[in-house]
């Protein structure tokens, strides 16, 4: 049972059924056989159909079932639309929390190791007072200390934000010392759980430069006193470097990057390895993936998406111990 791959087809509107399509192509049927799409059968379909993508899609009613190989097997999940590439805001909201709830009964239930979603918009997830699916998640798994992990990975460097999906008015408000040091042990001991060797963190400042180093900063105020308490407990972390440098050449002292907000680690990122990369949750009861992208409304029904962290994230789920 463990070793199934559960998925979620994600928004309507996007490009997801291409990338799924795409990726489906590269599996051998070991990998394929394994896989259980949570989606609107009809959806996924007409989907199909109309980007002219020739595949076997099977409905079935649970993770237990099996079908003939090479079939990719949906758990049905009701969806009202007329088009199916403009599906509107409240059916697909509905629609989304309906999968991620279905999702995570199954993975929780069946003791799955990890759970895959397609890119989804985060205003389809607002309705719930959860801005992410990270959030949306760890509140399913009943974690309301916030110390769950969003983690942007590749095998050369990972970069982790402290604050996830929040304005950036409200980032210094929200970095504290215990928030620093409940994520990084977080990080640390899932890190060490996931690939077998203790990370190297290096930690960024807030503000530029430091600040100097000011006493009335966040970096001597909340960043320092955390790296202190980490570093007593046997963690390996340097910091608070600084944001402008690090990711020219200092990153590669380094397995992980622990940044203060969203795109202050995002960004650089994405300049540095485009694609290659996955969004993985820890801290959870499970391991949840994700690909490293939106659903791209500018790309629907252009065949033009790239499908490699989709692949990835399969892969990832698939290789897990």
């Amino acid at each position: 049972m463990k070793n199934k791959i559960v998925i979620i087809a994600g928004n309507p509107n996007s490009i997801n059924s291409e990338i799924i399509y795409k990726s489906w192509k590269k599996l051998n049927n070991k990998v394929k056989d394994r896989i259980y799409l949570i989606a609107n059968y009809k959806l996924i379909f007409k989907q199909l159909k109309k980007l002219k993508y020739k595949i076997k899609v099977l409905k079935v009613e649970n993770i237990n079932q099996k079908s003939l190989t090479n079939s990719l097997k949906i758990i049905d999940v009701p969806l009202a639309f007329k088009d199916p590439f403009n599906v509107s805001l409240k059916s697909s909201s509905k629609y989304i929390i309906n999968s991620l709830n279905f999702a995570h009964k199954i993975v929780s239930s069946n003791k799955i190791k990890g759970l895959i979603n397609c890119p989804i918009n985060k205003r389809n997830i607002q309705s719930s007072k959860k801005i992410g699916v990270t959030e949306y998640l760890a509140s399913k798994c009943k974690i309301t200390d916030n110390s769950e992990v969003m983690m942007i990975y590749n095998n050369r460097l990972s970069v982790v934000p402290l604050t996830t999906h929040i304005k950036v008015r409200d980032v210094s408000k929200a970095i504290t010392t215990n928030l620093i040091i409940k994520k990084v042990n977080t990080l640390e001991k899932q890190f060490k759980k996931l690939f077998k060797k203790k990370p190297k963190i290096g930690i960024l400042g807030l503000n530029p430069h430091n600040a100097e180093l000011i006493k009335d900063s966040e970096e001597v105020k909340k960043i320092l006193p955390a790296i202190l308490k980490l570093k007593k407990i046997g963690i390996n972390i340097k910091g608070p470097l600084v944001a402008d440098t690090t990711f020219v050449n200092n990153y590669k002292r380094f397995n992980i990057i622990v940044g203060m907000y969203h795109d202050q680690v995002l960004s650089p990122f994405k300049s540095l390895f485009h694609f290659d990369a996955i969004n993985i949750t820890l801290g959870l009861k499970y391991i949840r993936v994700s690909p490293d992208h939106g659903p791209a409304l500018d790309l629907i029904k252009k065949n033009k998406s790239n499908y490699l962290s989709l692949l990835q994230c399969i892969n990832f789920i698939n290789n897990l111990k």
